[in-house]
């Protein structure tokens, strides 16, 4: 999600209607297609770099009639003007981000380290114009005797602010200084993403013996000899560090040997030297944006990006992170000794390893309830998953999805669908694009095209949403079956996409909630992934047309929450590293990023079975920008959807539509328009608490399942 965000940043100030230009350039065309989806098949790699040139030419020339007007400021001529502004830009920018994530090419990797400082530099000159922060000031000051509505009045503060953060305030010299930061920054960031893809691309585990493929699934096999096959390897089979691939590998090799390669593979990207290596550049990354923060008069850099999230300030999610990473450790504890005995089984008289930690806790979870997740695959079909997603968006919102044909496509391997409300009215398009392929980066995301806007005569132009995923890649002639956990990232995706289609606010500087708000409607939707009302609905046997046997729901529900110890500790683990590195007032010389990595966790008894989710050096999230000091935003939205799903719990029916109808309007609708932590009061009645986090990870609230 990194780069849309950066866009998004970039061009903070837009929404008026594109107007065409009579350059050929299908980027800066108004787009003439079904619903304004972009003319993907007319899109060629060498049009982004000069779109990119003349979309911010356009946007200084819209600027500059702003900072230039010698009429007095005010609300309209300013901070509206301001706020309707570089719409081309974000045109362009929306389109090249997502497909240089979904689907990029080596042009395009080019592109993306040509215009990554170059966006930066263009933002520094817009935010740092005396003339346009004097006008900003201005209206600021006067706001309170203009007459503003709510919404107005929060868009005037809001663009102060992001003025004043942006440098506006600091004399020449600074200013200076911050804009080579930031120049500096973007371009980190970029190297270190691209490094990320290719270290993830470039390993390979061929096997060439069918003994060596002894406990694996026979649809990952399958996907295996596919992969070979069309590398060129008949006969063999070929695994990635895709997470379709490697995941599944570690938790059901029975190679240990096998199982060891893959997982030094997978925690070793980027720091063992080479062209790709990250930790370098991670090391310089982090002492550019210390700098960057002290700059604006901040300790660290974690303070800097805090200030405007629910957080606020670095202790507040120290001290979350810290109520939760004891019990997870018990908890882990007792995983361990699980997996030891597991491991005694076979004759493992030493200490299990991090390769060991995924295979034997999926044997301890079959011995202590009887349950394989395997078992559920055959009635987690991809088309019947979807079918309950959209039953549940039905239930809850009344909205309808319905595929749509002859629309431009961002991939062919990509759908589209219609998304529109209980009404009838349109309230956006959503494309799906499930598989891997080398041109894409890992994890799930979801993104847009287009953002939901209003022209100046108040007419809606609906968002263009995107839900990218790397599922496991069926065999030829097979259906797609997913796992436990991709069923619930699709639910969660589907989450943001919500978001995305029911946000409506006026002004586009209003329409980002904080990072750490912006899980929640994603998180709470996977409740209802599992459900029983749920599963009645879409999961059947993909061959037989039976609905999954309610032994084997109770089975899962029996077992879910075993192995929680370990994944809470493997994420506390990544959020604690990413604050680690954001919250250092100093860098010392020849800071070795690796070393500070182990210190870091070492020092709070992480177990060496427990990787951390994400290392330094392939910790997109944070190194390569979005979620920077802000990791810990799963967890902080996860003590907020615990307890908001309790509401509808309380109700006894998990589709009230009363319930549904204040999520959608407190949470879903509001955007940036309110503070964050009141609209979930209006939705709730009271604040969040904890308990109800703890008892859905670990069973109770001291965090032990007994």
């Amino acid at each position: 999600m990194n780069k849309t965000f950066l866009a998004a940043a970039v061009a903070t100030m837009m929404a008026c209607a594109c107007k065409p230009t009579a350059d050929s350039n299908p980027l800066l065309q108004t787009f003439d297609t079904p619903y304004g989806i972009p003319p993907f098949s007319q899109i060629e790699d060498s049009h982004y770099l000069p779109a990119f040139q003349k979309a911010m030419e356009a946007h200084k020339a819209e600027i500059e009639a702003i900072a230039s007007c010698a009429d007095a400021p005010t609300f309209d001529n300013t901070i509206l003007a301001l706020d309707r502004s570089g719409q081309l830009l974000t045109q362009v920018a929306s389109v090249f981000y997502a497909q240089n994530a979904a689907s990029t090419t080596p042009a395009m990797q080019e592109v993306d380290a040509k215009v990554s400082p170059m966006l930066a530099t263009h933002s520094d000159e817009i935010m740092m114009d005396q003339r346009l922060w004097e006008r900003v000031k201005t209206v600021y000051e006067q706001r309170k005797g203009n007459h503003l509505d709510a919404q107005q009045q929060k868009l005037v503060e809001e663009t102060y602010k992001q003025f004043v953060r942006s440098g506006a305030s600091l004399d020449k010299e600074d200013q200076e200084r911050l804009k080579e930061l930031n120049n500096e920054i973007a371009s980190l960031e970029t190297a270190f993403s691209q490094h990320m893809l290719a270290e993830t691309n470039a390993y390979r585990l061929v096997v060439s013996h069918k003994d060596s493929l002894a406990g694996l699934p026979a649809d990952l096999v399958a996907s295996a000899a596919e992969a070979a096959s069309e590398a060129g390897m008949e006969g063999k089979w070929m695994f990635t560090l895709h997470n379709p691939s490697v995941m599944p590998f570690l938790q059901y090799s029975a190679c240990r040997d096998l199982r060891r390669a893959m997982f030094e593979a997978y925690t070793q990207r980027g720091c063992h030297g080479g062209a790709d290596d990250n930790r370098q550049v991670v090391a310089r990354l982090v002492e550019a944006r210390l700098q960057k923060a002290r700059l604006m008069g901040y300790p660290d850099y974690a303070s800097l990006a805090l200030e405007r999230r629910m957080a606020k300030e670095p202790q507040a999610v120290y001290d979350l992170l810290d109520q939760v990473w004891k019990p997870a450790l018990d908890v882990a504890a007792q995983e361990l000794d699980d997996i030891r005995q597991e491991a005694r089984k076979d004759g493992l008289a030493e200490e299990p390893e991090g390769w060991d930690w995924r295979y034997y806790a999926d044997r301890a979870k079959q011995a202590k309830y009887s349950f394989d997740e395997n078992q559920l695959r055959p009635y987690l079909q991809l088309d019947n998953v979807r079918k309950g997603l959209f039953y549940c968006a039905n239930h809850l919102y009344g909205i309808q999805l319905t595929p749509i044909q002859d629309v431009p496509l961002p991939h062919p391997d990509a759908q589209a669908f219609e998304c529109t409300d209980a009404d009838g009215r349109l309230l956006g398009v959503l494309f799906m694009d499930f598989f891997p392929r080398a041109s894409k980066r890992g994890g799930a995301w979801c993104t847009s095209y287009r953002d939901l806007r209003y022209t100046d005569e108040g007419e809606r132009i609906v968002p263009i949403i995107s839900i990218v995923c790397n599922f496991t890649k069926p065999a030829a002639g097979e259906p797609a079956l997913l796992n436990v956990d991709e069923t619930r990232t699709m639910f969660h995706e589907f989450g943001h996409a919500l978001h995305g289609f029911f946000t409506d606010v006026r002004y586009k500087g209003l329409s980002d909630v904080p990072r750490d708000f912006v899980e929640l409607p994603s998180q709470i939707n996977e409740h209802w992934a599992f459900a029983p009302e749920v599963l009645k609905v879409y999961a059947t046997h993909y061959k037989t047309g039976e609905l999954l046997p309610q032994e084997l729901v109770e089975q899962m529900e029996r077992s879910q929450r075993y192995g929680q110890g370990f994944a809470t500790v493997e994420y506390l683990a990544a959020s604690y590293l990413d604050m680690d590195f954001h919250t250092l007032t100093q860098i010392p010389d020849s800071f070795d990023v690796m070393q500070f990595e182990q210190t870091t966790l070492q020092d709070r008894g992480l177990p060496r079975q427990i990787p951390s989710r994400y290392r330094t050096t392939y910790f997109n999230h944070t190194m390569g920008g979005g979620y920077t000091a802000g990791y810990y935003s799963y967890l902080w939205a996860e003590v907020l959807e615990s307890d908001g799903f309790e509401a509808f719990r309380e109700t006894g029916d998990i589709f009230s539509p009363t319930v549904a109808q204040r999520f959608r309007q407190y949470v879903l609708t509001p955007g940036g328009t309110r503070d964050a932590m009141d609209m979930y009061v209006s939705f709730r009645g009271h604040k969040p608490g904890i308990d109800p986090l703890l008892r859905g990870r670990f069973g109770n609230g001291d965090g032990i399942d007994k």
